[in-house]
Parts: structure tokens; C-alpha cells; sequence
């Protein structure tokens, strides 16, 4: 039989015990928690950028009266790097590009005057390639003129007295394509171009003519990452002194020697 005194004692010693464990607990614990470092966010993507592209047009229309928009005539061809060549700034992720695609017509002001004879349809299709000939997709524009108001827009800089081209768009096909992430450059060559007229239809894929016209070139993609910055360079470790050597010391007389 444990005495009452003994039992006290051991209640209050396992109380003890108790109390001290969560204590030596809770220290662990605040330490690991002082130690331990957040994991490092990765650094957010740039943003989606849209703008217009840097761009080579070998054949230029003009501006547009209207719209103020660019007018490149698209060739027909086999060769990449004769069409109107797109350049993609550097770039993380495929690419978008976007343009408007339209026929062409020439218009004269005999044609105003009769429009039955004026009439054509016109059907033109483009293909965008990359530089080695590989097609990414194709494109096409079909449209119907009769009159002066199915002109997309007119061109200035012709040598007449309105100051007008005779040659302006006509009709309007939105084109969104997406470029492979790995190419930098684009081109866009015209494929083929079906007219039919009153008369009859004729088709054109004969190399180097004009066969249709983009306008609004756009595209829209994320650039790739700013640089990280580089670590800073750790300052040199001091080098020692070098060491004097030290002086011989003077030998002192030899005993018994004469005076």
C-alpha cells in the first residue's frame, strides 16, 4: 500500500513530465517552423503581347483613303522567301496571327456606267508557309463586285485627277492562324485566283502576279522571360602577408678566447 505522501509525490512528478514534454514540443516545433523556408514562386509569365509585326511586302498597293490601312499585294509563287515575309519576335508558346484578307479589283469609272458589265466574282486562295516550305495553313477570300460601293476602300497615289488607283479592295475575309512556337518567320503566297465575268471564268496561277491583298496584319503572342539577373560576384579572399624572414641573430663569443 503506497502511502499518502508517496502518491502525492508521484502525481505531481508525472505532472511534471507532462508539462515538460509539451514544452520541449512546442520549442521543436517553433523551431522548425523559424528554419524552414517558403518555396520560391516561380516567376510569372509575361503577359500576352498584340502588335503589328515587323513585315517585308514585295509588292506594296498603298495606304487606303478611308481605313489608313496598309495594302500589300499577294504573289502568287512557290518560293517562301518571295512572299510577304512576317517576322516573329522571340517568342515562348505558339503564335497568333491575324490579318484581313481581300480581293482585288480594278475599277474604272466606265464601269460606273454600266454595272452589268462591270459584274465579277472572285475567288482567291493563299497559303502562309515557313521559310523551308512547310505549309501551316491556307486561306481564302470570295466576293462579288458590281458597284463603286463594293470597294473595300480606294488607294491613294494614282496619276489621274482624283488621285485614286485604279486597283483597290474588294470584299473582307478575317484569317486567324496559329504559328508553331519554333518559327520566327512567316510567309504568305498567293496559291490560286478564279474570276468569273459575264463572258465566262478564267483561273490565274501563273508565278509572280498579284492575285489578292491583306491588310491589318497582326500578332499576338508572350515573350519569352526577362534575364535573370546574375549572381553577384563574390569579393576575393584577402591574401595573407608574406612572410619576413627572420634576421640571423649575432653569435655570441666564443668562451676562453683571448682578450
Amino acid at each position: 500500500m503506497i502511502a499518502p505522501g508517496a502518491a502525492y509525490y508521484t502525481v505531481l512528478m508525472r505532472v511534471h513530465l507532462a508539462l515538460l514534454s509539451l514544452c520541449v514540443v512546442a520549442a521543436t516545433t517553433t523551431a522548425a517552423g523559424q528554419t524552414r523556408k517558403a518555396p520560391a514562386r516561380p516567376p510569372a509569365s509575361p503577359a500576352l503581347t498584340k502588335e503589328a509585326p515587323e513585315m517585308r511586302c514585295p509588292a506594296l498597293l498603298g495606304t487606303g483613303v478611308a481605313t489608313k490601312l496598309t495594302f500589300c499585294d499577294v504573289l502568287t509563287g512557290r518560293d517562301p522567301s518571295e512572299g510577304i515575309l512576317i517576322t516573329v519576335p522571340p517568342h515562348k508558346g505558339d503564335v497568333t496571327l491575324t490579318f484581313d484578307l481581300h480581293n482585288r479589283h480594278t475599277y474604272s469609272e466606265e464601269q460606273g456606267k454600266e454595272p452589268r458589265a462591270a459584274y465579277a466574282r472572285y475567288t482567291a486562295t493563299i497559303g502562309a508557309l515557313t521559310l523551308d516550305n512547310t505549309l501551316i495553313s491556307r486561306a481564302a477570300v470570295q466576293s462579288e463586285f458590281r458597284v463603286v460601293g463594293d470597294l473595300f476602300d480606294r488607294i491613294a497615289g494614282g496619276a489621274g485627277l482624283s488621285g485614286l488607283k485604279a486597283v483597290a479592295p474588294t470584299g473582307v475575309e478575317s484569317v486567324t492562324l496559329t504559328i508553331p512556337e519554333a518559327e520566327n518567320q512567316v510567309s504568305v503566297l498567293g496559291e490560286k485566283l478564279t474570276v468569273e465575268r459575264a463572258g465566262g471564268s478564267a483561273t490565274y496561277t501563273s508565278a509572280g502576279r498579284p492575285i489578292a491583298v491583306i491588310s491589318n496584319v497582326m500578332l499576338e503572342y508572350r515573350p519569352l522571360p526577362p534575364p535573370r539577373p546574375a549572381a553577384p560576384a563574390r569579393p576575393a579572399a584577402a591574401k595573407p602577408p608574406p612572410k619576413t624572414p627572420a634576421k640571423p641573430s649575432a653569435k655570441p663569443p666564443a668562451s676562453g678566447s683571448p682578450r
